[in-house]
């Protein structure tokens, strides 16, 4: 029987040329027999399509006894155990996430780039991100011989519109809550900016009542945050305890749980498209809108990167003010400098 396949050299590297196609590729090696092993795998493979996989899993088998039995359940356990805090948390919903169910229990040397398509077709966005983390682990960890689906060919992952929560809609939220400690919570908020977690979080140690200054460091990034607070702040801080949490009760809920109480209490006022982490964009926004210094804003929000605080404040619409409107508010001018400004106006 005719080889598809034949073998020649050039210099001393051998290459392989494929009879149909006329495709030649190099086989990389300068061995003879280790390039007619190579080549007679080719051969073989032409010949014996449906025996493929399972002369592969032979040949794995003996370099990695879980290789050929490992499920993208056990992956997605092991990924689990290697985090801590809200983002295990994520990950376990994750994991429970029905689009999943198509592929858990599938082991991951029969995974075709089918079976990614059915569940990114019936999952999410975060079906997405979190199948690509899975499929990247994988690869990474050696669990694939090779990417089941290549990075060019993955659906792009189109979040929703983010949108800042206005004044107007902030206002009929703290005037509809009856709970004072959560609508005190709504108002630091809205008045520092900070995550959902972070604020719940705050203690009256984290108050300098000589600066006026709130710090604390941020659960998800573990970054400082620091923010100066002016007599609206502090009037909801007095209401507060004096040590301790501010938020005691907030503070043991779950982000899950404090995002539902916010959404529940957005159905009684009728607001729509916003949550919990609109409240970030709308101080972003705000500060951008004044002339907020850019590094004062992500001190506050506690960003160590430019691009996110960019993303954040981008819709925000600047109103700019005269240079010597600005000039004089920041930088009283000096009588000489007045002398020469009415010298200039008098043709001096």
């Amino acid at each position: 029987m005719r080889q598809r396949f034949i073998l020649y050299r050039r210099g001393e590297t051998y290459y392989c040329e494929d009879t149909v196609t006329r495709k030649q590729e190099s086989l990389r090696t300068k061995d003879l027999a280790a390039a007619q092993t190579l080549l007679a795998a080719k051969n073989e493979a032409t010949r014996q399509p449906a025996m493929n996989l399972q002369i592969a899993q032979v040949y794995l088998r003996h370099g990695d006894t879980a290789l050929t039995t490992r499920t993208w359940r056990e992956v997605m356990e092991q990924i689990k155990s290697t985090k801590n805090g809200e983002t295990r948390i994520r990950w376990d919903s994750a994991i429970k996430d029905e689009a999943f169910n198509l592929l858990l229990d599938r082991k991951l040397v029969e995974t075709t780039a089918d079976h990614f398509m059915a569940v990114l077709k019936k999952g999410t966005v975060s079906t997405n991100i979190f199948l690509r983390r899975a499929h990247n682990y994988a690869i990474g960890m050696h669990f694939l011989p090779w990417p089941v689906m290549p990075k060019l060919h993955w659906p792009k992952v189109e979040h929703k519109e983010k949108r800042a929560i206005t004044f107007e809609e902030h206002q009929k939220i703290v005037n509809r809550e009856r709970n004072p400690a959560t609508r005190a919570y709504y108002q630091l908020l809205w008045h520092l900016g900070g995550a959902q977690g972070d604020i719940a979080s705050l203690s009256a140690e984290d108050i300098d009542w000589n600066d006026r200054t709130i710090a604390y460091n941020r659960h998800k990034t573990k970054t400082a945050a620091l923010i100066s607070f002016g007599g609206e702040v502090a009037e909801i801080l007095k209401t507060l305890p004096g040590e301790g949490l501010l938020f005691p009760a907030l503070a043991r809920l779950c982000p899950a749980h404090r995002a539902k109480l916010f959404m529940k209490r957005l159905a009684t006022v009728r607001v729509t498209g916003v949550s919990l982490h609109c409240y970030r964009y709308a101080w972003a926004e705000r500060a951008k809108a004044a002339g907020y210094p850019e590094r004062f804003a992500m001190q506050a929000l506690g960003h160590t990167s430019k691009a996110v605080h960019h993303a954040y404040s981008k819709k925000a619409q600047m109103k700019l003010p005269p240079l010597e409107e600005y000039e004089n508010k920041i930088v009283p001018l000096r009588p000489q400098r007045e002398k020469q400004i009415r010298g200039i106006g008098m043709g001096i």
